[in-house]
C-alpha cells in the first residue's frame, strides 16, 4: 500500500478518535495525522494549508454531529475550495436518521472527491479499505 502523506480526523468524540488513529496505526502506512474536534477548525487548516502552499490531507474522516461546525457545514465550504486533487472523505456517523444519507447523496453528486458514508463503529478489516487514496 501507498504510503499516505497526510490524514485528517475530524472528529469530536475523542474515543472515536483515539479508535481510528490505533487502527490506522496497525494498518495503513502515513505520515502525518491531524486531528481536530470540530468542522470549523478543519477547513481553517485546510485553507491555511492551501494558502501556504503546504500539503492537504489525502483521507479525511469527518464526523457529521458535532459542534460550532458540523460535517455538513464543512463539506459544504471544502467542496467549493479550488483543490484539484481527489480526496477521499469517510464520513463515519452513528446517526441512523435518513436525511443524513440524503445529504450524503447530495454532496457526492456536487464534488469531484470520493465522499463515502460508514456507520460506527469502525472495524479493522474495514479501515484499511477506506483509508485508501480516492
Amino acid at each position: 500500500m501507498k504510503t499516505i502523506n497526510s490524514i485528517f480526523i475530524v472528529d469530536d468524540d475523542a474515543i472515536t478518535v483515539f479508535g481510528i488513529r490505533k487502527m490506522l496505526d496497525n494498518t495503513v502506512p502515513y505520515n502525518t495525522i491531524s486531528t481536530y474536534g470540530n468542522g470549523r477548525l478543519a477547513i481553517d487548516g485546510i485553507k491555511k494549508a492551501l494558502r501556504t502552499n503546504k500539503s492537504i490531507p489525502e483521507v479525511i474522516f469527518l464526523d457529521i454531529n458535532m459542534p460550532i461546525m458540523d460535517g455538513w457545514q464543512f463539506l459544504e465550504e471544502f467542496v467549493e475550495l479550488p483543490i484539484a486533487n481527489n480526496i477521499r472523505i469517510n464520513i463515519i456517523t452513528s446517526s441512523i436518521d435518513p436525511v443524513d444519507y440524503e445529504n450524503w447523496e447530495f454532496y457526492n453528486q456536487k464534488t469531484h472527491h470520493l465522499i463515502t458514508f460508514n456507520t460506527k463503529p469502525i472495524r479493522m478489516e474495514k479501515i484499511a479499505n477506506i483509508t485508501k487514496p480516492a
